[in-house]
């Protein structure tokens, strides 16, 4: 199966527009796979040196995923946001980036066991997507293209680590440190954070989309499943905020609500294009 998944990928990069660029993807890819290995590794070795390994290849797989996101744009003219591969890798290079600040500001050290399988696997989906640059469709054609779809790779983003640190709370949770532990505060108010961040850049998201729709469409709302999906995402996430700022709920309640509204937004980002008939399905 392995040998299979590695002579696809190189058809691909032989078949799909600009070799050089594609050579970019695979390095990313694979350099994004080694640090999720050598992190593995890091469970059984507690070592400091094979910690710094881990970040510097992991920041060797953002800059090249970063020269990727730059050189596609350069080529195509336009952001690389236009259909489901461009999202993806968009949405993993979104979560390194965040996954930085989180380290370099805030030494969040401990989000590292569950981001870098996050980060790998979104992109090693993209991999399995068309990597053709197409030219942009008609409808794309928007001074808000660049808006609306870059919020909503920043508030996936932010959505998909607070899932993350609801899942390193847990695990710290099961082996016993005590809810009320300064570390699991920490990683609990991370979480609400980066939900609020998540939450402004949909709205923007949102709004956006509102005006854009009524300029092409000449309405505001079309109950498009991506629409609707969008909405569902956006009350999920309300709701989480009411029961954290009304309720006062924090800790364990708040990493499970975490972990389970990732579900909808990956369904939103995934299940819509490829389930449902949407006038956002651009693959």
């Amino acid at each position: 199966m392995l040998n299979e998944l590695i002579s696809g990928l190189i058809l691909k990069v032989k078949n799909s527009g600009s070799p050089m660029l594609n050579i970019l993807f695979l390095i990313c890819l694979a350099l994004y796979f080694i640090s999720v290995v050598l992190n593995c590794i890091g469970f059984a070795v507690k070592n400091k040196t094979l910690s710094r390994v881990i970040w510097i290849v992991f920041l060797a797989g953002f800059i090249v995923n970063t020269g990727y996101f730059v050189g596609r744009a350069m080529i195509a003219g336009r952001l690389p946001l236009s259909n489901q591969f461009e999202f993806a890798m968009s949405l993993a290079w979104g979560i390194a980036l965040i996954y930085v600040v989180l380290r370099v500001k805030f030494n969040a050290h401990w989000i590292t066991a569950v981001a870098l399988p996050a980060i790998f696997l979104i992109f090693l989906y993209a991999a399995f997507l068309p990597w053709e640059i197409r030219d942009l469709m008609p409808a794309l054609r928007s001074p808000w293209f660049g808006l609306h779809i870059g919020a909503a790779v920043i508030s996936y983003a932010s959505f998909v680590l607070a899932g993350c640190a609801g899942v390193r709370f847990l695990i710290l949770h099961k082996r016993g440190e005590a809810e009320d532990g300064t570390h699991l505060r920490q990683i609990d108010n991370l979480s609400y954070r980066l939900v609020g961040l998540g939450m402004i850049m949909l709205t923007v998201v949102i709004l956006s989309g509102c005006v854009w729709a009524e300029q092409a469409w000449s309405k505001f709302w079309q109950w498009d499943a991506k629409e609707l999906w969008s909405l569902i995402t956006w009350l999920t996430y309300a709701i989480y905020l009411h029961q954290r700022l009304r309720m006062k709920w924090q800790g364990r309640r708040m990493a499970i609500f975490a972990i389970i509204a990732v579900a909808i937004v990956l369904f939103t980002f995934v299940g819509v294009n490829t389930l449902l008939p949407s006038l956002h399905s651009y693959r």
